[in-house]
């Protein structure tokens, strides 16, 4: 069958969906549903939030779908009108069967990691929090497992030095959309081979649970290599952290986005703090020195630590860890 003449419907909800929603349409794909989670309030003023996915679908014209409950009678019913030949499924929810099942050629999800390696929410944030040097993004088809389909196609990055879950984030979104247009002339050509993961050893392989703010929270007794990829997987979003010390008591807490780091043999505790009190601030790990290049204090704004050094002045009375 004639790829472009596939009747597709696209499940997404953020930017990493929409970016491949739109180069689906650039390119010619027939796209005859977009469904998307509910709009809902969110922020201070509890505004109307509509998903990335949902905005472009609105501007490139598409019908847009968003049921509160996957399985509720009247979505599953106009999903059925829609006579859909193929379903794509990129950072979306768990689907029931009846939804995935639905369309002639199943439904294949676009997953950022190299499976079976990092299977959850967060497979970007956990490759580099781990120290990887290559990750990649793949499409598999869905099943009754979350993740665990058999593999269609899949393409690897390199993991580079200055990459922070930010530029990896964007690179990932781009290669991906290719690898998706791929996949859908994929399955029209028909007779594809696709790798099954069932058989892997789950015991080997490392999760991408989903972040919470503790998961951020920095343990200076480790070491300066493992402080700097946590810093650099959870930056700009949702950012590791510190709480900050004076004496026994705690004093604030410090987001931290940018750090370099200077292996050392130590003699002063983990958190302890050195400084100039003009140009760097370095906290003591358990094998040298992690400097702050970037930071936010509670309150105030993001800025480099030189200018957060104007206004603090008590900078070499802080520790970052208590005895």
């Amino acid at each position: 069958m004639e790829a472009k003449s596939l009747r597709i419907v696209f499940m997404g909800t953020p930017e990493f969906a929409s970016t491949s929603l739109r180069k689906l349409v650039a390119e010619g794909y027939n796209i005859v549903a977009v469904v998307t989670t509910p709009d809902k309030p969110a922020g201070r003023g509890q505004k109307i939030h509509e998903s990335d996915v949902k905005l472009t679908a609105k501007e490139l014209g598409l019908p847009i779908l968003q049921p509160e409950k996957l399985r509720d009678e009247e979505f599953l019913a106009a999903l059925k009108a829609l006579d859909v030949d193929l379903g794509i499924v990129i950072a979306f929810r768990m689907l029931p069967e009846v939804v995935w099942a639905m369309p002639k050629y199943g439904t294949f999800n676009l997953h950022a990691s190299l499976l079976p390696e990092y299977r959850g929410a967060a497979p970007i944030n956990w490759a580099i929090i781990n120290g990887d040097k290559r990750t990649g993004v793949t499409t598999f088809l869905l099943n009754h497992e979350i993740d665990k389909g058999a593999i269609i196609e899949q393409e690897a990055v390199d993991i580079l030095p200055e990459d922070n879950i930010g530029t990896l984030y964007d690179k990932l979104m781009y290669i991906g959309s290719d690898l998706v247009l791929r996949t859908v002339d994929k399955i029209a050509e028909g007779g594809y081979e696709t790798r099954e993961q069932m058989s892997v050893d789950e015991s080997t392989l490392r999760p991408a649970p989903k972040i919470f703010k503790e998961d951020g929270r920095i343990d200076w007794s480790r070491s300066v290599e493992s402080i700097h990829n946590l810093v650099r997987g959870l930056s700009p979003y949702p950012a590791a952290w510190s709480p900050i010390f004076k004496g026994s008591e705690e004093c604030g807490s410090l987001k931290i986005f940018a750090t370099h780091i200077e292996p050392a043999e130590m003699r002063v505790a983990p958190g302890s703090v050195k400084s100039d009190g003009k140009s760097y601030v370095a906290v003591a790990a358990s094998d040298g020195w992690v400097y702050l290049d970037e930071v936010q204090m509670a309150g105030k704004r993001r800025m480099a630590i030189k200018e957060l050094l104007l206004g603090w002045r008590d900078v070499s009375e802080v520790c970052f860890a208590l005895d």
